[in-house]
Protein backbone atom coordinates (compact mmCIF):
# COMPACT_ATOMS: atom_id res chain seq x y z
CA UNK A 1 0.00 0.00 0.00
CA UNK A 2 0.74 3.92 -0.67
CA UNK A 3 -0.19 7.09 0.43
CA UNK A 4 0.14 10.05 -0.89
CA UNK A 5 -0.28 13.82 0.29
CA UNK A 6 -2.38 15.97 -1.93
CA UNK A 7 -2.72 19.89 -2.14
CA UNK A 8 -5.39 20.13 0.20
CA UNK A 9 -4.58 19.39 4.00
CA UNK A 10 -5.73 16.12 5.11
CA UNK A 11 -7.08 15.34 1.57
CA UNK A 12 -5.07 11.59 1.19
CA UNK A 13 -4.78 9.04 -1.60
CA UNK A 14 -4.59 5.34 -1.30
CA UNK A 15 -2.95 2.86 -3.73
CA UNK A 16 -3.61 -0.69 -2.58
CA UNK A 17 -2.95 -4.09 -4.47
CA UNK A 18 -6.05 -5.69 -6.38
CA UNK A 19 -5.74 -9.03 -6.57
CA UNK A 20 -7.20 -10.97 -9.80
CA UNK A 21 -7.71 -14.04 -11.31
CA UNK A 22 -9.85 -15.95 -13.92
CA UNK A 23 -12.68 -15.92 -11.27
CA UNK A 24 -12.52 -12.08 -10.80
CA UNK A 25 -10.30 -9.62 -8.39
CA UNK A 26 -10.02 -9.61 -4.54
CA UNK A 27 -9.15 -6.41 -2.58
CA UNK A 28 -8.90 -4.89 1.16
CA UNK A 29 -10.73 -1.69 0.80
CA UNK A 30 -11.13 -0.69 4.66
CA UNK A 31 -7.81 -2.72 6.91
CA UNK A 32 -7.52 -0.70 9.43
CA UNK A 33 -4.39 -1.86 11.40
CA UNK A 34 -2.17 -1.36 8.29
CA UNK A 35 -3.84 1.31 6.44
CA UNK A 36 -3.57 3.81 10.11
CA UNK A 37 -0.14 2.36 10.03
CA UNK A 38 0.49 4.41 7.33
CA UNK A 39 -0.90 7.47 8.21
CA UNK A 40 -4.29 7.44 7.29
CA UNK A 41 -6.56 8.57 9.70
CA UNK A 42 -7.96 6.20 12.17
CA UNK A 43 -11.64 8.12 11.66
CA UNK A 44 -13.83 5.86 13.40
CA UNK A 45 -16.13 4.50 10.30
CA UNK A 46 -20.02 4.43 11.07
CA UNK A 47 -22.03 3.92 8.38
CA UNK A 48 -21.07 2.91 4.67
CA UNK A 49 -23.06 3.93 1.81
CA UNK A 50 -22.91 2.90 -2.05
CA UNK A 51 -24.17 4.88 -5.19
CA UNK A 52 -24.70 3.07 -8.33
CA UNK A 53 -24.21 5.29 -11.50
CA UNK A 54 -26.75 3.76 -14.66
CA UNK A 55 -25.04 5.88 -17.15
CA UNK A 56 -21.25 7.65 -18.07
CA UNK A 57 -21.36 11.15 -17.16
CA UNK A 58 -23.55 11.03 -14.33
CA UNK A 59 -22.22 13.92 -12.21
CA UNK A 60 -22.29 14.50 -8.19
CA UNK A 61 -21.19 16.96 -5.83
CA UNK A 62 -19.56 18.96 -4.92
CA UNK A 63 -20.53 18.89 -1.35
CA UNK A 64 -18.65 19.70 1.87
CA UNK A 65 -20.09 17.27 4.23
CA UNK A 66 -19.38 17.24 8.49
CA UNK A 67 -17.58 13.82 8.42
CA UNK A 68 -14.90 12.20 7.30
CA UNK A 69 -15.29 10.06 4.16
CA UNK A 70 -13.24 7.68 2.54
CA UNK A 71 -13.95 6.77 -1.06
CA UNK A 72 -13.16 3.74 -3.33
CA UNK A 73 -14.96 2.03 -6.35
CA UNK A 74 -16.35 -1.59 -6.70
CA UNK A 75 -16.89 -1.24 -10.14
CA UNK A 76 -15.89 0.53 -13.07
CA UNK A 77 -14.40 4.29 -12.85
CA UNK A 78 -15.27 8.05 -11.88
CA UNK A 79 -12.94 11.18 -12.38
CA UNK A 80 -13.16 12.59 -8.26
CA UNK A 81 -12.56 16.41 -7.68
CA UNK A 82 -12.28 18.01 -4.55
CA UNK A 83 -12.28 21.48 -3.31
CA UNK A 84 -11.22 22.69 0.18
CA UNK A 85 -14.44 24.49 1.07
CA UNK A 86 -12.71 25.07 5.21
CA UNK A 87 -11.99 28.18 6.40
CA UNK A 88 -8.40 29.44 5.83
CA UNK A 89 -5.74 29.67 3.52
CA UNK A 90 -5.99 26.95 1.06
CA UNK A 91 -9.92 27.96 0.68
CA UNK A 92 -10.51 26.98 -2.95
CA UNK A 93 -7.78 24.67 -3.64
CA UNK A 94 -8.37 21.61 -5.79
CA UNK A 95 -7.66 18.04 -6.48
CA UNK A 96 -8.79 15.89 -9.00
CA UNK A 97 -7.77 12.06 -9.48
CA UNK A 98 -9.16 8.85 -11.29
CA UNK A 99 -10.58 6.22 -8.92
CA UNK A 100 -10.97 2.60 -9.92
CA UNK A 101 -10.28 -0.84 -7.57
CA UNK A 102 -6.92 -0.22 -6.21
CA UNK A 103 -7.15 3.61 -5.72
CA UNK A 104 -8.64 4.87 -2.68
CA UNK A 105 -9.68 8.92 -1.29
CA UNK A 106 -9.64 10.20 2.00
CA UNK A 107 -11.70 13.21 2.58
CA UNK A 108 -11.40 15.08 5.45
CA UNK A 109 -14.66 16.90 6.91
CA UNK A 110 -15.45 20.40 4.86
CA UNK A 111 -13.36 19.60 2.01
CA UNK A 112 -16.00 19.83 -1.20
CA UNK A 113 -16.33 16.23 -2.83
CA UNK A 114 -17.79 15.29 -5.92
CA UNK A 115 -17.25 12.52 -9.01
CA UNK A 116 -17.48 12.01 -12.51
CA UNK A 117 -18.90 8.21 -13.81
CA UNK A 118 -16.53 7.54 -16.36
CA UNK A 119 -18.24 3.90 -17.18
CA UNK A 120 -21.70 2.57 -17.62
CA UNK A 121 -22.99 1.20 -13.69
CA UNK A 122 -20.03 2.33 -12.04
CA UNK A 123 -20.46 1.37 -8.39
CA UNK A 124 -18.70 4.47 -5.94
CA UNK A 125 -18.51 3.20 -1.83
CA UNK A 126 -17.69 5.35 0.63
CA UNK A 127 -17.40 5.17 4.70
CA UNK A 128 -18.38 7.78 7.07
CA UNK A 129 -17.79 8.58 10.49
CA UNK A 130 -21.21 10.46 11.46
CA UNK A 131 -24.41 9.28 10.38
CA UNK A 132 -26.78 10.97 7.79
CA UNK A 133 -29.63 13.11 9.18
CA UNK A 134 -32.09 14.73 6.59
CA UNK A 135 -31.68 18.01 8.69
CA UNK A 136 -27.93 18.34 8.02
CA UNK A 137 -27.11 21.78 6.03
CA UNK A 138 -23.21 22.23 4.99
CA UNK A 139 -21.22 24.17 1.68
CA UNK A 140 -21.86 23.27 -1.41
CA UNK A 141 -20.42 24.39 -4.45
CA UNK A 142 -21.23 24.73 -8.28
CA UNK A 143 -19.94 21.94 -10.66
CA UNK A 144 -18.67 24.71 -13.23
CA UNK A 145 -17.56 26.95 -10.57
CA UNK A 146 -14.56 29.49 -13.00
CA UNK A 147 -12.58 29.78 -10.02
CA UNK A 148 -12.33 26.13 -8.80
CA UNK A 149 -11.98 25.43 -13.00
CA UNK A 150 -12.19 21.96 -12.98
CA UNK A 151 -11.56 19.83 -15.84
CA UNK A 152 -14.35 17.51 -16.28
CA UNK A 153 -13.59 14.67 -18.96
CA UNK A 154 -17.00 14.66 -19.75
CA UNK A 155 -18.33 18.09 -20.41
CA UNK A 156 -21.06 19.25 -18.10
CA UNK A 157 -23.61 19.70 -20.57
CA UNK A 158 -23.58 16.25 -21.92
CA UNK A 159 -23.36 15.16 -17.42
CA UNK A 160 -26.25 13.44 -16.25
CA UNK A 161 -26.59 16.47 -13.11
CA UNK A 162 -29.27 16.77 -10.61
CA UNK A 163 -31.48 19.75 -10.30
CA UNK A 164 -30.38 20.25 -6.83
CA UNK A 165 -26.20 20.63 -7.94
CA UNK A 166 -27.17 22.83 -11.00
CA UNK A 167 -28.32 25.27 -8.54
CA UNK A 168 -25.44 25.27 -6.16
CA UNK A 169 -23.42 28.81 -6.08
CA UNK A 170 -20.11 29.68 -7.19
CA UNK A 171 -16.92 30.14 -4.79
CA UNK A 172 -17.75 33.41 -3.80
CA UNK A 173 -21.06 32.73 -2.62
CA UNK A 174 -20.31 30.00 -0.59
CA UNK A 175 -20.21 30.23 3.45
CA UNK A 176 -16.78 28.69 4.61
CA UNK A 177 -17.14 25.25 6.33
CA UNK A 178 -16.43 26.76 10.00
CA UNK A 179 -13.02 24.85 11.45
CA UNK A 180 -13.84 23.28 14.82
CA UNK A 181 -12.13 25.10 17.37
CA UNK A 182 -9.60 24.01 19.81
CA UNK A 183 -10.91 23.12 23.66
CA UNK A 184 -8.80 24.29 26.36
CA UNK A 185 -10.00 23.34 30.46
CA UNK A 186 -7.64 25.21 32.80
CA UNK A 187 -6.71 27.95 30.12
CA UNK A 188 -6.22 30.13 33.13
CA UNK A 189 -3.08 28.23 34.70
CA UNK A 190 0.46 28.19 33.80
CA UNK A 191 -0.07 25.69 30.86
CA UNK A 192 -3.06 26.84 29.77
CA UNK A 193 -1.80 30.19 29.09
CA UNK A 194 0.40 29.15 27.26
CA UNK A 195 -1.41 27.54 25.14
CA UNK A 196 -4.14 30.20 24.60
CA UNK A 197 -1.40 32.25 23.02
CA UNK A 198 -0.27 29.53 20.90
CA UNK A 199 -3.84 28.72 19.77
CA UNK A 200 -5.80 32.46 19.80
CA UNK A 201 -8.68 31.13 18.51
CA UNK A 202 -8.99 28.16 20.88
CA UNK A 203 -12.42 28.08 23.09
CA UNK A 204 -11.18 28.53 26.77
CA UNK A 205 -13.62 29.20 29.31
CA UNK A 206 -13.26 31.07 32.58
CA UNK A 207 -13.71 29.27 36.05
CA UNK A 208 -16.71 31.45 36.48
CA UNK A 209 -18.12 29.96 33.23
CA UNK A 210 -17.43 26.65 33.38
CA UNK A 211 -16.89 24.71 37.24
CA UNK A 212 -14.94 21.69 36.39
CA UNK A 213 -15.63 20.56 39.62
CA UNK A 214 -18.73 20.33 38.91
CA UNK A 215 -19.57 16.48 37.30
CA UNK A 216 -22.96 17.66 35.90
CA UNK A 217 -21.68 20.62 33.89
CA UNK A 218 -18.16 18.99 32.48
CA UNK A 219 -21.00 16.08 31.04
CA UNK A 220 -23.19 19.37 29.19
CA UNK A 221 -19.91 20.43 27.31
CA UNK A 222 -20.84 19.92 23.94
CA UNK A 223 -17.16 18.19 23.37
CA UNK A 224 -18.13 16.52 20.25
CA UNK A 225 -17.91 19.81 18.41
CA UNK A 226 -14.08 20.02 19.23
CA UNK A 227 -11.43 17.74 17.15
CA UNK A 228 -9.24 18.56 19.92
CA UNK A 229 -9.46 19.06 23.33
CA UNK A 230 -6.47 19.99 26.04
CA UNK A 231 -6.70 19.28 29.58
CA UNK A 232 -4.41 21.95 31.53
CA UNK A 233 -6.88 21.56 34.43
CA UNK A 234 -5.50 20.12 37.65
CA UNK A 235 -5.20 20.64 41.44
CA UNK A 236 -1.25 21.30 41.98
CA UNK A 237 -1.40 21.92 45.76
CA UNK A 238 0.77 18.97 46.66
CA UNK A 239 0.80 19.54 50.51
CA UNK A 240 -3.41 20.71 50.43
CA UNK A 241 -4.11 17.62 48.92
CA UNK A 242 -2.95 15.67 51.86
CA UNK A 243 -5.84 17.54 53.82
CA UNK A 244 -9.36 15.75 54.11
CA UNK A 245 -10.90 18.91 51.55
CA UNK A 246 -7.72 19.05 49.29
CA UNK A 247 -7.88 15.08 48.98
CA UNK A 248 -11.24 15.31 47.68
CA UNK A 249 -10.45 18.12 45.61
CA UNK A 250 -7.36 16.25 43.85
CA UNK A 251 -8.96 13.24 42.87
CA UNK A 252 -12.23 15.10 41.64
CA UNK A 253 -9.85 17.37 39.21
CA UNK A 254 -6.77 15.10 38.90
CA UNK A 255 -8.39 11.65 38.40
CA UNK A 256 -12.32 11.78 37.97
CA UNK A 257 -12.14 14.93 35.76
CA UNK A 258 -9.70 13.10 32.83
CA UNK A 259 -11.68 10.35 33.24
CA UNK A 260 -14.98 11.52 32.49
CA UNK A 261 -12.78 13.11 29.32
CA UNK A 262 -11.44 9.86 28.00
CA UNK A 263 -14.93 8.07 28.19
CA UNK A 264 -15.83 10.96 26.27
CA UNK A 265 -13.02 10.95 23.75
CA UNK A 266 -13.24 7.67 22.83
CA UNK A 267 -16.92 7.59 21.70
CA UNK A 268 -16.86 11.28 20.15
CA UNK A 269 -13.72 11.00 18.46
CA UNK A 270 -11.89 14.01 19.50
CA UNK A 271 -7.87 13.93 20.16
CA UNK A 272 -7.29 14.47 23.95
CA UNK A 273 -4.49 16.07 25.40
CA UNK A 274 -3.73 15.67 29.01
CA UNK A 275 -0.67 17.01 31.50
CA UNK A 276 0.89 14.29 34.10
CA UNK A 277 3.91 15.19 36.75
CA UNK A 278 7.18 13.46 37.78
CA UNK A 279 4.77 12.86 41.01
CA UNK A 280 3.39 9.36 39.90
CA UNK A 281 6.62 8.19 40.42
CA UNK A 282 8.35 7.11 43.43
CA UNK A 283 11.53 9.05 42.27
CA UNK A 284 14.15 5.71 43.30
CA UNK A 285 14.99 5.64 39.23
CA UNK A 286 17.17 8.50 38.15
CA UNK A 287 15.65 9.35 35.24
CA UNK A 288 12.51 8.07 34.24
CA UNK A 289 10.97 6.36 30.95
CA UNK A 290 7.07 6.90 29.79
CA UNK A 291 6.98 3.07 30.26
CA UNK A 292 8.18 3.23 33.95
CA UNK A 293 5.73 1.15 36.34
CA UNK A 294 3.78 4.49 38.25
CA UNK A 295 4.59 4.24 41.76
CA UNK A 296 3.10 7.58 43.39
CA UNK A 297 3.89 8.46 47.09
CA UNK A 298 1.59 11.17 47.53
CA UNK A 299 -2.37 11.55 47.69
CA UNK A 300 -1.27 14.13 44.22
CA UNK A 301 0.42 11.35 42.84
CA UNK A 302 -1.99 8.90 43.33
CA UNK A 303 -5.01 10.85 42.14
CA UNK A 304 -2.66 11.92 38.94
CA UNK A 305 -1.30 8.34 38.39
CA UNK A 306 -5.15 7.41 38.40
CA UNK A 307 -6.18 10.30 35.99
CA UNK A 308 -3.21 8.67 33.40
CA UNK A 309 -4.58 5.31 33.33
CA UNK A 310 -8.11 6.61 32.64
CA UNK A 311 -6.49 9.01 29.51
CA UNK A 312 -4.53 5.98 28.20
CA UNK A 313 -7.54 4.13 27.37
CA UNK A 314 -8.97 7.35 25.49
CA UNK A 315 -7.97 6.28 21.70
CA UNK A 316 -6.88 9.33 20.69
CA UNK A 317 -4.79 10.65 22.83
CA UNK A 318 -1.65 12.75 23.78
CA UNK A 319 -0.67 12.11 27.68
CA UNK A 320 2.16 14.81 28.27
CA UNK A 321 4.29 14.44 31.48
CA UNK A 322 6.11 16.91 32.74
CA UNK A 323 8.00 18.27 36.24
CA UNK A 324 8.79 21.39 37.57
CA UNK A 325 6.21 23.58 35.96
CA UNK A 326 7.57 27.57 35.45
CA UNK A 327 5.55 29.75 33.75
CA UNK A 328 3.41 33.02 34.29
CA UNK A 329 2.02 33.63 37.99
CA UNK A 330 3.66 32.43 41.26
CA UNK A 331 6.16 30.15 40.35
CA UNK A 332 9.82 29.20 42.36
CA UNK A 333 11.60 30.76 39.64
CA UNK A 334 10.36 34.25 40.74
CA UNK A 335 10.15 33.52 43.97
CA UNK A 336 14.15 33.47 43.71
CA UNK A 337 14.45 36.06 42.03
CA UNK A 338 13.20 38.11 44.41
CA UNK A 339 14.53 37.10 46.98
CA UNK A 340 17.93 37.90 45.35
CA UNK A 341 16.66 41.43 44.65
CA UNK A 342 16.03 41.78 48.41
CA UNK A 343 18.97 40.78 49.96
CA UNK A 344 17.64 37.35 50.98
CA UNK A 345 19.67 34.10 51.71
CA UNK A 346 16.89 31.61 51.64
CA UNK A 347 17.97 27.64 52.32
CA UNK A 348 16.74 25.70 49.86
CA UNK A 349 16.31 21.56 49.44
CA UNK A 350 18.94 20.55 47.61
CA UNK A 351 18.33 16.21 47.64
CA UNK A 352 15.65 16.65 44.85
CA UNK A 353 16.97 16.83 41.38
CA UNK A 354 15.11 17.49 37.58
CA UNK A 355 14.40 19.73 35.54
CA UNK A 356 12.73 22.55 35.16
CA UNK A 357 10.01 22.96 32.90
CA UNK A 358 8.51 26.64 30.65
CA UNK A 359 5.02 26.43 30.04
CA UNK A 360 5.91 27.97 26.96
CA UNK A 361 8.01 24.77 26.28
CA UNK A 362 5.24 22.23 27.07
CA UNK A 363 2.38 24.55 24.76
CA UNK A 364 4.89 24.33 21.70
CA UNK A 365 5.69 20.52 22.42
CA UNK A 366 2.02 19.96 22.56
CA UNK A 367 1.17 21.77 19.18
CA UNK A 368 4.19 20.02 17.81
CA UNK A 369 2.61 17.00 18.71
CA UNK A 370 -1.02 17.66 17.43
CA UNK A 371 0.16 19.38 14.63
CA UNK A 372 2.66 17.28 12.96
CA UNK A 373 0.57 14.20 13.61
CA UNK A 374 2.81 12.15 16.25
CA UNK A 375 1.79 9.08 17.36
CA UNK A 376 -0.83 8.91 19.68
CA UNK A 377 0.74 8.08 23.59
CA UNK A 378 2.69 9.21 26.63
CA UNK A 379 5.96 11.69 26.26
CA UNK A 380 7.67 13.28 28.34
CA UNK A 381 8.46 17.14 28.14
CA UNK A 382 10.68 19.04 30.33
CA UNK A 383 13.69 21.18 29.10
CA UNK A 384 16.65 19.46 28.54
CA UNK A 385 20.31 19.73 30.02
CA UNK A 386 22.45 17.89 32.84
CA UNK A 387 19.60 17.66 36.24
CA UNK A 388 20.03 19.99 39.13
CA UNK A 389 18.51 20.32 42.62
CA UNK A 390 16.18 23.04 43.45
CA UNK A 391 19.00 24.57 45.34
CA UNK A 392 21.03 24.58 42.39
CA UNK A 393 18.62 26.19 40.37
CA UNK A 394 18.46 28.58 42.54
CA UNK A 395 22.31 29.91 42.69
CA UNK A 396 21.94 29.81 39.03
CA UNK A 397 18.75 32.51 39.53
CA UNK A 398 21.16 34.26 42.17
CA UNK A 399 23.51 34.31 39.55
CA UNK A 400 21.77 35.93 36.83
CA UNK A 401 20.60 38.70 39.16
CA UNK A 402 24.31 40.02 39.86
CA UNK A 403 24.62 37.45 43.33
CA UNK A 404 26.70 35.03 44.82
CA UNK A 405 25.67 31.71 44.34
CA UNK A 406 26.77 30.75 47.91
CA UNK A 407 24.40 33.00 49.17
CA UNK A 408 21.92 30.12 48.50
CA UNK A 409 22.23 27.64 51.72
CA UNK A 410 21.01 23.79 50.50
CA UNK A 411 18.81 21.89 53.18
CA UNK A 412 17.02 18.00 53.06
CA UNK A 413 13.56 17.14 51.93
CA UNK A 414 13.63 15.86 55.58
CA UNK A 415 15.11 18.99 57.61
CA UNK A 416 12.20 21.08 55.12
CA UNK A 417 9.88 18.68 56.58
CA UNK A 418 7.08 19.39 54.19
CA UNK A 419 3.28 17.46 54.73
CA UNK A 420 3.58 15.41 51.05
CA UNK A 421 6.65 12.89 50.41
CA UNK A 422 8.67 14.06 47.05
CA UNK A 423 10.32 11.92 44.76
CA UNK A 424 13.77 12.12 45.18
CA UNK A 425 14.91 12.02 41.34
CA UNK A 426 12.48 14.04 38.99
CA UNK A 427 14.56 13.88 35.74
CA UNK A 428 12.33 12.30 32.29
CA UNK A 429 13.37 11.01 29.81
CA UNK A 430 13.68 13.16 26.54
CA UNK A 431 14.35 10.69 24.28
CA UNK A 432 10.29 9.59 22.96
CA UNK A 433 10.04 13.47 22.24
CA UNK A 434 13.41 13.72 19.99
CA UNK A 435 12.33 10.94 17.73
CA UNK A 436 9.38 13.31 17.17
CA UNK A 437 11.84 15.97 16.04
CA UNK A 438 11.40 18.09 18.88
CA UNK A 439 14.75 19.08 20.77
CA UNK A 440 13.98 21.33 24.03
CA UNK A 441 16.00 23.99 25.32
CA UNK A 442 18.62 23.37 27.83
CA UNK A 443 17.16 24.34 30.93
CA UNK A 444 20.22 26.81 31.77
CA UNK A 445 19.89 28.77 29.28
CA UNK A 446 15.44 28.67 29.72
CA UNK A 447 16.53 30.09 32.73
CA UNK A 448 18.36 32.64 31.86
CA UNK A 449 16.00 33.69 28.73
CA UNK A 450 12.45 33.45 31.41
CA UNK A 451 14.59 35.68 34.18
CA UNK A 452 15.91 38.51 31.64
CA UNK A 453 13.10 38.65 29.14
CA UNK A 454 9.99 38.24 32.25
CA UNK A 455 11.36 39.57 35.55
CA UNK A 456 12.40 42.86 36.00
CA UNK A 457 14.96 43.69 39.24
CA UNK A 458 14.17 44.69 41.88
CA UNK A 459 9.88 44.62 41.56
CA UNK A 460 7.96 42.76 38.89
CA UNK A 461 8.71 38.96 40.85
CA UNK A 462 5.79 38.09 43.12
CA UNK A 463 6.24 37.87 47.00
CA UNK A 464 4.54 34.35 46.96
CA UNK A 465 5.98 31.51 48.95
CA UNK A 466 7.15 28.63 47.22
CA UNK A 467 7.40 25.09 48.98
CA UNK A 468 11.15 24.18 48.02
CA UNK A 469 11.84 27.09 50.51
Amino acid sequence: MELTDTPIPGLLVLRSPVHRDARGWFQEVWQRSTMTALGLPDFGPVQHNVSHNAVRGSTRGIHAEPWDKFVTVVHGAVFGAWVDLREGETFGATFTVEIEPGTAVFVPRGVGNSYQALTDGAVYSYLVNEHWRPDLTYPALALDDPIAAIDWPIPLSQAEISAKDLANPTLEGVTPFARRRPLILGGSGQIGSALRSLLPDALAPTRAELDLTDRAAVAALALGEHDLVINAAAMTAVDAAETNDGRRLAWRLNAELPTQLARRAAHERFTLVHYSTDYVFDGQTEVHEEDEALAPLSVYGQSKAAGDLAVMLAPRHYLLRTAWVVGDGANFVRTMARLADEGGTPAVVDDQHGRISLASEIAAATLHLVQGSAPFGTYNVTQSGESLTWAGIAREIFALRGRSRSDVTGISTQDYGAPAPRPRHSTLSLDRLRQTGFESVDQLEALRRYVESRLEPGGSATSATDQRV
